[in-house]
């Protein structure tokens, strides 16, 4: 069946879509808004739930993101904010693959390696761009389960050593603080905007609206817990542990004797991530697939060109992470808000007719 599975996007949004969120983003809330770290986070998470129901809702007309565009505005308009909708998609996808590069760097080498040694990700992501997009759908029904092992073996391992009184007294951080951590959190959470591309090629079934909402909620509880864990554990340094969840687990007290049995479960959730910092460039590619027409190789060229892209945009950036963070999460956040709460609601309100149309 070349569409994706209700089952397949359930994984997704519980299983693989939360992973993205345990790198970089545990250490940025807890620098602005310290132990009240819980609350942006929850915001957010309820927000792209709302947004992730109104995309599925429009999947139940079976119409791509193109098409139904272009049978609201207008060919030329509708090329025009496909086109807009894909490089957004490319910008989305830098801060996930600088934050992987850095993480794969730090934790898995024990010396520094070289600025390329990172390149094999953009001949892996090359040929899943090429790969048409419901194919994803595919690699979910693997993922899933490894993400929800790796997770929870992160967090029981994680768990015995957290102070989780370290969280109270509640609203310490002020208004100012969740604000901060609110906006500064953005960049990681633009779930919804990957499903857009995704329209046309999902298999909708009655229901799958708000079971997709519901399953990314359950999701968010698995990243709240896993803040909750890693505040626990390093309280006021949080700031200074970037890479969270391979950090949290190593205070293990079985770590003595038995070694770094974590890694198992750090790997795990480390291959999950390598397909997810791929999606928002699979995203791209759909879209300017679906407003200039398919053709045998056209899919390989964007491909190539969009990972070759973000490949030199690594390499030019390798030892200016910290501004690219402080440009992507504090200059420019206003950017995910945009195209990835606003676009699918207001795609919902000009083009949901609630029927459905055999058009994909």
């Amino acid at each position: 069946m070349n569409r994706i599975s209700t089952r397949q996007l359930y994984f997704f949004l519980a299983c693989v879509a939360p992973v993205g969120k345990l790198v970089l983003l545990p250490a940025q809330l807890a620098n602005f808004a310290k132990n009240d770290l819980l609350f942006p986070a929850l915001v957010q998470i309820v927000l792209s739930a709302a947004a992730v129901f109104c995309v599925l809702l429009l999947a139940r007309r079976r119409m791509t993101f193109y098409g139904l565009l272009s049978e609201t505005f207008g060919k030329i308009a509708a090329k025009i904010i496909a086109t807009v909708f894909a490089v957004f998609l490319l910008f989305a996808a830098l801060l996930p693959l600088l934050e992987q590069k850095l993480f794969v760097q730090s934790v898995f080498y024990d010396t520094l390696p070289s600025v390329a040694s990172f390149a094999p990700f953009y001949l892996f992501s090359v040929y899943l761009c090429a790969r048409p997009i419901f194919c994803c759908g595919r690699t979910w029904d693997i993922l899933g389960p490894l993400a929800v092992v790796g997770l929870a073996g992160v967090l029981v391992l994680s768990a015995p050593s957290a102070d989780y009184g370290a969280l109270l007294p509640a609203g310490a951080a002020g208004g100012s603080g969740f604000l901060q951590g609110f906006s500064g959190a953005f960049p990681w959470f633009f779930d919804a905007a990957l499903l857009v591309p995704m329209l046309g090629k999902i298999d909708y079934r009655e229901g799958a609206a708000w079971k997709g909402a519901l399953f990314y909620l359950l999701g968010g509880l698995g990243v709240l817990f896993f803040l909750a864990t890693f505040y626990g554990i390093f309280e006021e340094i949080s700031v200074n542990q970037l890479f969270a969840f391979s950090a949290t687990s190593k205070y293990f007290s079985g770590v003595t004797m038995l070694g770094r049995i974590d890694f198992i479960f750090i790997y795990t959730l480390a291959l999950v991530m390598a397909f997810y910092c791929a999606l928002p460039l699979q995203g791209a590619v759909e879209c300017a697939l679906q407003a200039y027409g398919r053709n045998r190789v056209l899919p390989a060229v964007l491909s190539i060109a969009g990972n070759a892209l973000l490949f030199g945009l690594s390499l030019a950036l390798d030892y200016k992470f910290a501004d690219v963070l402080k440009a992507v999460s504090g200059t420019v956040f206003w950017l995910f808000p945009v195209f990835c709460l606003a676009v699918p609601v207001l795609l919902f309100l000009f083009t949901y007719k609630g029927g459905r149309s055999e058009t994909a």
